[in-house]
């Protein structure tokens, strides 16, 4: 059982979360509700519930990341209900996977939008709100180890996380001092559909098993990182990148030389 988040309480803040509407999104989302703070959430399409917090609910707009015409729109709609943002999470991404030489051309763009384009659309969307406030802003990258480490039958996906991570760094530095710029970089999460990728739950414990934690992360693990990089506690934090996967997967070359002992 995790402990509940750390008592980081951000109320008057205005939060928006690509692709908050389940998963990491969610429960990135449900952390800042908890934290005070008022919570939007974009994707496609409307889910069924919203993610809710201490008997509050995130607002939703609908919003195609990958469009920049869409992220326009839902900007305008953003500064018109809440006249300010103070954080943004871009959390949207994903994709599925395919041997290389087998996916289609099509598939390609829509990764790498997806994961690359959209948090870069998103990110100068929001930087004209955050300069011109006084308190500036913080903008999050939701990365994956992906971007780190070979990424076979998903190098699309993979090309994309280590482009957002590079960008991080990069929009650190153009945008300082008032819009600081972060990356998490995530490894395998416990999502409501984890069980369904990664072979049901003795799928997820074999999983878990090879991290020094001895576990997946849960959607908590990220949303309190990224409360952190929100926070007054991060004011000198910019340009990082910080790896939220437990440690790291061990070698496969030490689990194959141990079983020829």
């Amino acid at each position: 059982m995790l402990k509940p988040s750390a008592e980081i309480r951000l109320p008057g803040s205005v939060v928006l979360v690509t692709g908050g509407s389940r998963g990491i999104g969610a429960g990135i989302a449900r952390a800042f509700l908890s934290a005070g703070s008022e919570v939007v959430v974009c994707a496609r399409n409307a889910p069924v519930e919203l993610p809710a917090a201490g008997g509050r609910s995130a607002q939703f707009i609908a919003c195609d990341v990958r469009s920049a015409d869409s992220v326009a729109a839902l900007y305008a709609q953003l500064k018109e209900r809440c006249g300010r943002l103070d954080v943004l999470i871009n959390n949207a991404g994903g994709g599925p996977p395919g041997p290389m030489a087998e996916v289609p051309a099509r598939l390609i763009e829509r990764i790498i939008q997806l994961n690359l384009t959209a948090p870069l659309l998103c990110a100068q969307g929001a930087f004209p709100l955050m300069q011109a406030q006084p308190e500036g802003g913080c903008i999050v990258n939701i990365g994956s180890v992906a971007g780190e480490r070979p990424s076979p039958v998903t190098a699309a996906y993979g090309a994309a996380k280590a482009g957002l991570l590079h960008a991080t760094q990069s929009l650190a530095m153009e945008w300082g001092p008032k819009v600081r710029v972060n990356g998490i970089i995530t490894g395998f999460v416990a999502t409501e559909n984890a069980a369904e990728h990664y072979g049901g739950e003795a799928g997820i414990a074999r999983m878990g098993a090879m991290f020094p934690l001895k576990r997946l992360a849960e959607p908590q693990d990220v949303a309190d990182a990224c409360l952190y990089l929100a926070s007054p506690l991060a004011a000198y934090v910019s340009g990082a990148l910080l790896a939220v996967h437990g440690g790291g997967e061990w070698p496969l070359f030490l689990h194959l030389a141990k079983n020829e002992r």
